[in-house]
């Protein structure tokens, strides 16, 4: 019986081309403001079969007899309706656009909030949904879709498909207010880069300037860019972020190694290079085998045997190999110089941070 153990493993290197790549502006910046609104409500979710709240919940009960009073229904103590099951009590949430306009129909996430154990075939009544300023921005309504089930049966089985403490209400949500949303103040319009870099923003700014042959951009940080809007668009600014969008730059990156250690891969940025650096490598296989021997020892009776096992460890590794590695003037040369020493995957990771710390690479080096 022989155990073989390589130290080595596949990997999956892949290199990222160092031509310059430009890109529409709508893919790397936003117009500041211009931003989804959440909400959030609290209410009831009725006609369960028996998956409610318990009366545990003592939230739950004195809901329900709080909305039985605003229909004139009064009961004297919530306790009297402790024993109800079939009604739940649940968090709402909702992301509105922007530019949502009352009337506007969107999804709603319904997730219970006490001891209930489904909230199939349950009916959400009517909840208002707030926003942080604490006014009411939209109601929502409706049957509670789980796309699930939770079935228990005796003996302790359960049968569970998806969540069933977590449902949605397809266009429940209905808006009942305008979303402000200013895209200019003061006669500026201001846009944020995705992923702030000065270099970027600078080119950002210069290429608006040259579209409208005014300097009119102006790189304020990393991240923020402001365009004073031209007298020709004051009442267009739609147009003009139209415009600017569809302007292409080449954006600036930083030099990024990213390694995941649990599947060998690595990942590099077009704009990684590498110091001359020498590298010896070499792997390590070790062979372990088992052999039983079977003997008679004198002292025994007859017929009586020993069985004993031997275990041999052999150890092999390869010559080392030291290579000189030049100077690396993009991600092809930094690759093939790699692979030209012969490394496994592994030992490339561990090669790339051994470079990292001997300050030959100077890039960022992540481990996932």
């Amino acid at each position: 019986m022989k155990r073989v153990l390589l130290f080595s493993c596949l990997i999956l290197l892949i290199a990222v081309p160092s031509f310059a790549l430009r890109v529409r502006v709508k893919d790397i910046a936003k117009v500041q403001g211009v931003a989804e609104n959440q909400l959030i409500g609290y209410g009831l979710v009725v006609g369960l079969e028996g998956t409610g709240d318990t009366k545990n919940t003592y939230s739950t009960i004195q809901t329900v007899a709080n909305m039985l009073r605003n229909f004139g229904v009064v009961i004297s103590s919530p306790t009297l309706i402790n024993k109800i099951k079939n009604v739940a009590a649940v968090m709402v949430t909702a992301s509105l656009s922007p530019f949502a306009r009352s009337g506007d129909r969107v999804d709603a996430v319904v997730s219970s909030l006490g001891d209930a154990t489904s909230l199939e075939g349950g009916t959400l009544l009517l909840t208002p949904l707030r926003a942080a300023d604490n006014q009411v921005y939209a109601t929502v309504q409706g049957a509670v879709s789980i796309g699930g089930f939770n079935i228990t049966a005796g003996g302790g089985a359960k049968l569970r498909k998806n969540h069933p403490l977590v449902g949605r209400i397809p266009e429940g949500t209905l808006i009942a207010r305008d979303m402000d949303t200013p895209l200019s103040e003061g006669g500026l319009l201001s846009l944020m880069l995705n992923h702030p870099d000065f270099n970027t923003a600078l080119r950002l700014s210069a290429v608006i300037n040259k579209k409208f042959a005014d300097d009119i951009a102006k790189a304020e940080d990393a991240a923020r860019i402001t365009v004073k809007i031209p007298n020709n668009y004051k009442d267009s600014i739609v147009s003009l972020i139209a415009q600017i969008e569809g302007l292409s730059i080449t954006p600036d990156t930083v030099a990024k190694v990213i390694v995941n250690e649990r599947t060998g891969t690595v990942v590099m940025g077009g704009k990684v290079k590498i110091s001359p650096i020498a590298i010896s490598h070499g792997n390590l296989s070790i062979t372990i085998s088992k052999k039983e021997e079977v003997s008679q020892p004198a002292p025994l009776a007859p017929g009586a045997t020993v069985v004993t096992t031997k275990a041999k460890i052999k150890a092999e590794e390869e010559g080392a190999r030291l290579m000189v590695i030049p100077e690396g003037n993009s991600i092809e040369d930094v690759v093939r110089s790699l692979n030209a020493v012969g490394v496994t995957p592994r030992d490339m990771i561990a090669i790339l941070q051994a470079i990292k710390e001997a300050g030959a690479l100077p890039a960022e080096l992540e481990i996932m």
